[in-house]
């Protein structure tokens, strides 16, 4: 049931450093697909770190042990004051679901309200409230209802709308009054900050405020999945929800994969509030191994890295500058109907025709077959596949953008 990559000819990597993948045969790969490798495949302080700490102590988390702290401690230093309760787990689909049951717990309500085609792990309570997977499963339940995905490109509300905030909003408050009509109750607007496998889309600015006051006038709260997209990948700010203003903060944030760099690590943060309503239950949460002191010895690592190698600064520069490439690009081929995108978090949008915006679907197929074969890792993603998904390591640099973008070009051409 596992799709690989380049199914008809699949790679097979034995080796990583950096943003490089090397297969059996030694050939060198320019990895812009993988953002688990956060700071870098195989980094050494990574690698440091998680060894020295296993040959000391890895155990359960429910021992007192100084990592741990430490690490909550951290991040509470990156985020809004109001998130200071922190919940350590194995994944991003365990965070997602822990999520959900704070919401619903805080709330006592049960509905939640989703984007179109989001996807938020693969539990079978994230499965319900994933379009992009329970639309070829069972379907929707009567419980979950989804919103219109806020893209200024392709969406419902285009670039020319006079105010295309507002509306994106009001089809959110829109689904409330109807739920409120069948009797249903809002637990939770559940949002990735940047939906990604709905097509790299960029929400505008403004856009969750809005919807977030609708949601809490129903009694919900606003929960924010940064686990593909946080940890300094937009470049200008450390979480992707921050591109919508200071002044957004929201209720439950979730992080996952790239915190551990590879290893297993996943956080759930949230405030005192709703994490007393939970604990009120009587019923304790209990995660084996998640915030184990190895998990929590890497994590620090990870920060650690961020910070040294100014990898957020690094993400807005050649991010920028891969952004500036594309579109010239787009000056120079029809097919490439829009480039979006925040730091190292980047979609090429590509179109039959530019008055429709047809996905070109077998054309991006065909694109990221042929990059491949000139030792390029990139993959497709939006609801016709037809959207280049750059998520490469934060120390992707500007010569791998450069190379990216002329084999692009050639292959284009």
């Amino acid at each position: 049931s596992c799709k690989l990559f380049f199914s008809n000819d699949p790679v097979k990597i034995v080796k990583a450093k950096g943003q490089y993948m090397y297969d059996e045969n030694g050939r060198q790969y320019l990895d812009c697909i993988n953002n688990v490798a956060h700071v870098g495949h195989c980094h050494p302080d990574i690698v440091k770190a998680a060894h020295e700490q296993n040959q000391l102590l890895n155990t359960n988390s429910r021992y007192l042990h100084d990592n741990l702290v430490d690490y909550a401690d951290r991040l509470s230093k990156m985020l809004p004051e109001k998130l200071c309760i922190f919940y350590f787990l194995n994944s991003g689909s365990e965070a997602n679901d822990l999520a959900l049951r704070l919401a619903r717990h805080y709330t006592k309500h049960e509905d939640v309200i989703v984007l179109d085609d989001a996807y938020h792990g693969h539990l079978t309570s994230l499965i319900d409230i994933s379009p992009y997977k329970f639309r070829n499963l069972e379907g929707q339940k009567e419980w979950v209802h989804v919103a219109p995905v806020p893209d200024t490109y392709r969406g419902l509300y285009r670039e020319d709308h006079q105010d295309s905030v507002t509306a994106y909003a009001n089809e959110v408050k829109n689904i409330i009054e109807q739920a409120h009509k069948r009797g249903r109750k809002i637990a939770a607007f559940f949002v990735e900050s940047l939906p990604s496998v709905g097509g790299q889309i960029i929400p505008p600015a403004g856009y969750f405020q809005k919807v977030a006051e609708h949601v809490h006038k129903a009694g919900g709260v606003f929960i924010a999945d940064e686990i593909q997209v946080g940890f300094g990948r937009v470049g200008k700010h450390f979480w992707a929800f921050q591109l919508q203003g200071e002044d957004f903060i929201p209720d439950i944030v979730t992080m996952g994969k790239p915190i551990g760099n590879g290893h297993p690590i996943a956080c759930v943060a949230t405030t005192k509030e709703i994490a007393e309503a939970f604990a009120a239950t009587g019923v304790e949460y209990f995660n084996t191994f998640g915030g184990n002191p190895v998990s929590c010895a890497i994590g620090l690592a990870v920060l650690d890295v961020i910070e040294k190698e100014h990898l957020q600064a690094h993400a807005t520069e050649v991010g920028n500058f891969l952004m500036k490439l594309l579109k010239e690009q787009k000056i120079k081929h029809p097919i490439i109907g829009d480039v979006r995108g925040s730091g190292l978090f980047i979609g090429v949008d590509l179109i039959k025709d530019q008055a429709e915006r047809t996905p070109a679907t077998a054309e991006a197929e065909y694109l990221v077959t042929r990059l491949k074969e000139e030792y390029i890792l990139l993959s497709t993603d939006g609801p016709g596949r037809n959207v280049l998904k750059f998520k490469p390591p934060m120390c992707f640099n500007m010569e791998d953008a450069k190379f990216v973008v002329d084999t692009i070009d050639k292959l284009l051409t």
